[in-house]
């Protein structure tokens, strides 16, 4: 079974001329001297036939071993996301998210991560949720050679989810020894540090018939605070304040004299403070106009602000901007001759991962408490205007951000296992190949809430007579800052529990393939590749029930969901050399696929491939073809249905269009806007004075069985050039350029919440006669009492539909400078086009050159992304200066909003320095600094303290080092 290896070392050089992406310092000295030999079969990602060389037809980008290293960096997504051809996924910077922080995901061409499919080793990895993203946090670095990524669609070899393309991780496939490593960061802030180590090791049995491979690692990342960094003094202001604020109800509002009366004792002149608008308490029980900061006598910095006239609390100043995460992580592998002709393997991955979101000191959102007049806390003057009501003894609402209580922390821990075992030999025809084998996969993911706060109890206190005195120590006083933030140990512990939501995902593949050479031709032999496979997904959801019953103040309602999906597919590819050795077709191949795949809910649906290459002359060749994919509707996308929040930003630039302080309202439109609003909940008595003053609401994404599959059309095309010139200067050059083309229809997902408020509201023009009744309004639900937005509904349908396109180019050149070598490395993308149609029939709306600054969901689309690198290399030494160019991007809301469209962002570069050096055969040290300017991110969205964490650098300058031992 190893009848091949001898001429893997020119497979794998004639790869790093003819594939898209040339792995940064593959060359490099002071690489590993850890033995590793490559798989024996010539399978390049993007085919499952094995070929006379590495070539591939498809664009494909190569990201080495020590390209990965040199980013500095223990998460794999934050190496790949410098690519041009990535944009942000889920990354350690989840800002904002109550679930998200123990995943890392990838998001190829900016189409969404569920549309590319991550690969270890050309198979699938088990899936970190229901909507089938795989989180790479999972995949060992240690064992990895280097990553492909090809540009296209996929699906008709590897079948579903393979839109924008395919990411497929390669380990190695042999170590000989043991090698240690060892890694460390830190921010020149001396914080953000990380911590990586991993030993890995190698060994044959049997006398060389069998191998044997055995990684283990140990991940650590530490916490990063918001308050650490300038930046976010001011990110994310809200109105809920520890301070407390009573929130008049538009039915029952108290009268305008009653406030004017008692703000006159504090010399505020009448009609300053409205009786619609919300009212602080200061400590001494004095009250403050929230809205003008009228009487104000609490903290204005820190975790306050006065910004705009208004007491407002900072929140990303509260929460994570890098989540602590630990991760252990254990990885083997082994093959072994039976015979001559018949070989046994398996693989093992196990990783248990723990990481925590934090999004600050609980608010009274989505489940809002409210105070008897009977409460013995209430001060003197809220007394006096509560009882100026139409109904002065209704309970009323008061706004809180809970600082007496613990910060809402959610751990999520992980435990992911995939176990393989598989047979493959040759047949006793011609050069026939078989494999067989079975893969099963568990995750099971339990999502904690440290600290929440049961309202259930929560009322109780407030409803007690005594303020909850005789159930806790002290009760609980929600009237001032000092009151607020002293509660007792005692209270701490009644008001506060620990929930649990449960999830369970499991895998199960089988898969058989035969391939070889069919029959001879003039140019070659006609080489096939045929499959059998069935998949299984199995998915539960079980919540707790506290957050089921709607218990949680500040979470949302979510409820039990658990669904199955399977599909038996069946696949053939082709590989048909037409000319060989002829004028102008030195080579001149074509690659057919066909799949045909039997869902059990979407039904049969079938993907086809024809790719081919073409090589006129000894070095210069054409590559390109067209795919027919599909993505079929995963087990979240049928079954699920979850409560989450959708961030909107806030005015006037994002936020509620029904706040009087948004352009919608202030615009040459703003009588119509303030009739909808009306309309569709906003009471009228409050509509002129209405503000919605959290950059988040809450929305419900259901699962729908009607779905039918996504379906792609993708054209690629482009030229590989490897001149060979005799001159030392140019004797090492490569030069690619591929043209790209993605369309996808029946786009499967929810209406975004801000994108159902920017149509409902004719913020795009999709409302124009701001008719009620539109469909996107239809969505939105309304608090009747506060006019605030209480929750969107968002089934899953199939939508609209996205379409990209653009260029890649990489160049890649080394030559002899003084006593070593200088590489330089170039690889650019050019966004022509990205379009998105949200409904079908609907108008297309352009998107490329824009930035979405909404967290976790908004993505670049820049026209041009950069990446360059020069390498200088002696035998035992290396340096390299790495350059980030982002150009300036238009806000979002120029399309989606473009009477009155937000801010963009400028230009943006950053320049990293690596360093090499081996001292031995044993000992490889490895450094680096980056972002060497201390640059700090650009504000996305015209809203101070808002960013994106992914696309731009939080952390500041940052140091690593590292230590690779080998034994």
């Amino acid at each position: 079974m190893r009848t091949r290896t001898g001429a893997i070392a020119q497979a794998a050089s004639f790869l790093a001329v003819f594939s898209h992406g040339v792995a940064f310092g593959q060359a490099a000295a002071p690489a590993s001297t850890a033995s590793t030999q490559e798989v024996e079969e010539l399978v390049v990602t993007g085919s499952r036939i094995s070929r006379p060389d590495y070539s591939s037809s498809s664009p494909i980008v190569t990201f080495g071993e020590d390209a990965i290293t040199q980013t500095g960096t223990v998460n794999i997504e934050n190496a790949l996301n410098q690519l041009p051809q990535f944009v942000q996924g889920q990354t350690q910077s989840t800002i904002g998210a109550v679930a998200l922080a123990g995943r890392a995901s990838l998001n190829l061409r900016g189409l969404g991560e569920q549309r590319n499919l991550v690969l270890l080793d050309g198979r699938r990895l088990p899936l970190s949720n229901a909507n089938a993203i795989v989180d790479v946090n999972l995949i060992p670095q240690f064992i990895l050679e280097g990553v492909e990524t090809i540009t296209g669609g996929a699906s008709a070899v590897y079948g579903s989810d393979a839109m924008s393309g395919v990411v497929n991780f390669k380990s190695k496939r042999r170590v000989d020894g043991v090698q240690i490593d060892l890694r460390s960061g830190i921010s020149d802030r001396g914080d953000a540090n990380t911590t990586d180590v991993g030993i890995t090791a190698g060994f044959e049995i049997s006398e060389g018939r069998g191998n044997v491979l055995l990684s283990a690692g140990y991940t650590d990342r530490d916490v990063l605070f918001g308050r650490d960094r300038d930046f976010y003094q001011l990110g994310v202001l809200s109105s809920f304040v520890a301070n407390g604020t009573y929130v008049p109800s538009p039915t029952n509002l108290p009268t305008q004299a009653a406030v004017n009366t008692v703000f006159a004792q504090y010399g505020v002149a009448p009609g300053s403070v409205l009786n619609s608008r919300s009212l602080g308490v200061n400590d001494n029980g004095t009250l403050f106009g929230q809205i003008g900061v009228f009487n104000y006598q609490g903290p204005t910095t820190g975790y306050f602000s006065t910004t705009g006239n208004n007491v407002r609390q900072p929140v990303t100043y509260q929460e994570y901007i890098v989540n602590p995460m630990e991760r252990k992580s254990f990885f083997g592998k082994f093959d072994y001759d039976v015979s001559e002709n018949i070989e046994v393997y398996g693989q093992f991955l196990y990783n248990r991962t723990t990481a925590t979101g934090q999004v600050g000191w609980t608010p009274t959102l989505y489940v809002v408490p409210t105070v008897p007049v009977t409460n013995p806390f209430i001060p003197n003057d809220l007394r006096t205007i509560l009882a100026s009501r139409p109904n002065p003894t209704a309970d009323f609402t008061i706004n809180q951000r809970f600082m007496g209580l613990e910060a809402r922390a959610f751990p999520s821990d992980f435990t992911v296992g995939q176990y393989i075992f598989g047979v493959r030999g040759d047949l006793p025809f011609k050069d026939w190949q078989w494999d067989i084998y079975g893969s099963y996969d568990s995750t099971d993911l339990v999502e904690t809430q440290d600290k929440a706060i049961l309202n259930s109890r929560m009322r109780t206190l407030l409803y007690a007579a005594d303020g909850g005195a005789s159930i806790c120590a002290g009760g609980f006083n929600p009237f001032g800052y000092a009151n607020s933030t002293a509660v007792s140990q005692q209270c701490r512990d009644y008001l506060e529990a620990e929930t649990h939501d449960y999830t369970q995902l499991t895998q199960t593949i089988f898969e058989a393939s035969v391939k070889g050479s069919l029959f001879a031709m003039p140019a070659g032999d006609l080489k096939f590749a045929f499959t059998l496979d069935t998949r299984e997904n199995k998915f539960e959801f079980d919540p707790d029930p506290s957050r089921e019953n709607l218990d949680i103040i500040g979470t949302l309602q979510t409820y039990p969901a658990q669904g199955s999906s399977d599909v038996k597919e069946a696949a053939l590819e082709l590989l048909v050399p037409l000319l060989k050795d002829k004028a102008f077709a030195r080579r001149l191949d074509l690659n057919l696929g066909f799949r045909v795949s039997d869902y059990d809910v979407s039904g049969r649906v079938e993907t086809y491939k024809a790719d081919g290459m073409w090589e006129p002359f000894k070095g210069f060749s054409f590559r390109g073809g067209f795919e027919h994919a599909i993505r079929a509707p995963n087990i979240g996308e049928l079954y699920n249905r979850l409560g989450a929040q959708a961030q909107i930003g806030s005015p006037p630039g994002q936020g509620d269009p029904c706040d009087v302080r948004s352009s919608a309202r202030t615009g040459a439109s703003g009588a119509a806007v303030r009739a909808l609003c009306v309309a569709t909940g906003v009471p009228s008595q409050i509509a002129d004075t209405y503000q919605y003053t959290t950059v988040a609401i809450g929305v419900i994404n259901s699962g729908n069985k009607d779905l039918t599959p996504e379906e792609a059309e993708t054209i690629t095309f482009g030229a590989v050039w490897r001149p060979s010139f005799d001159s030392a200067l140019f004797s090492d050059v490569s030069i690619s350029v591929d043209y790209y083309d993605i369309d996808i229809s029946d786009v499967i997902g929810p209406v975004s919440g801000g994108t159902a408020l920017s149509k409902c509201y004719n913020l795009d023009g999709s409302n124009p006669s701001y008719d009620a009744a539109n469909v996107y309004c239809q969505i939105i639900q309304r608090n009747a009492t506060t006019g605030g937005v209480d929750i969107i509904a968002t089934p899953y349908f199939n939508l609209g539909g996205l379409r990209t396109s653009g260029i890649d180019a990489q160049v890649d050149w080394q030559f002899p400078l003084g006593p070593g070598s200088l590489d330089v490395n170039l690889v650019a993308n050019f966004t022509n086009s990205y379009e998105v149609q949200l409904l079908q029939g609907s108008r297309w709306q352009e998107f490329a050159g824009t930035i979405d600054g909404t967290q976790n969901g908004g993505i670049p689309l820049p026209d041009w992304k950069t990446l360059m690198s020069l390498t200088y290399r002696l035998p035992n030494f290396e340096a390299g200066v790495r350059w980030r160019h982002l150009p300036s991007m238009d806000d979002v809301t120029a399309v989606t909003r473009p009477a009155s469209p937000a801010a963009g962002v400028p230009a943006y570069d950053l320049f990293d320095l690596t360093l090499a050096y081996r001292l031995n055969d044993a000992i490889l040290l490895r450094g680096g600094v980056n972002n060497l300017a201390d640059e700090e991110p650009p504000i996305v969205g015209g809203t101070i303290g808002q960013t994106q964490p992914g696309t731009y650098d939080i952390l500041g300058r940052y140091y690593y080092a590292g230590l690779q031992l080998n034994f």
